[in-house]
């Protein structure tokens, strides 16, 4: 619930603890990867660092809900994506033609990001 609230300190706290809580935190990882496209960048950024946090011991679980990020209507949400999955290493091997894919973004950032 805190992750949907309307109120952007409590989606940030909420990312915050889910990057923090380990293997309890792996059936929220969809609600969080969810949060790449709030309309608070402090939220997206607290919800690109609590994926990182998951990626060493989870990164096929990560990748899994961070690749539909990439089809976001959001740049900074696709951005945030390609950077993500471009850390995971090998886990996100599956899908590195959709990061492929956004060599061709209409944003710079992402066309950016996709090529980190």
């Amino acid at each position: 619930p805190m992750l949907q609230s309307s109120e952007a300190d409590a989606r940030y706290m909420a990312c915050q603890l889910l990057g923090n809580l380990g293997e309890a935190a792996v059936p929220q990882l969809a609600a969080v990867a969810g949060r790449l496209s709030d309309d608070d960048n402090d939220v997206r950024a607290a919800a690109c660092e609590a994926l990182g946090k998951h990626g060493e011991a989870r990164g096929q679980t990560v990748a899994a809900v961070v690749a539909p990020v990439l089809q976001s209507s959001e740049a900074g949400a696709r951005s945030m994506a390609c950077l993500l999955l471009g850390n995971l290493g090998e886990a996100a091997e599956p899908h590195l033609r959709a990061v492929a894919e956004r060599l061709a973004d209409s944003d710079w950032q992402v066309r950016k990001a996709a090529c980190e």
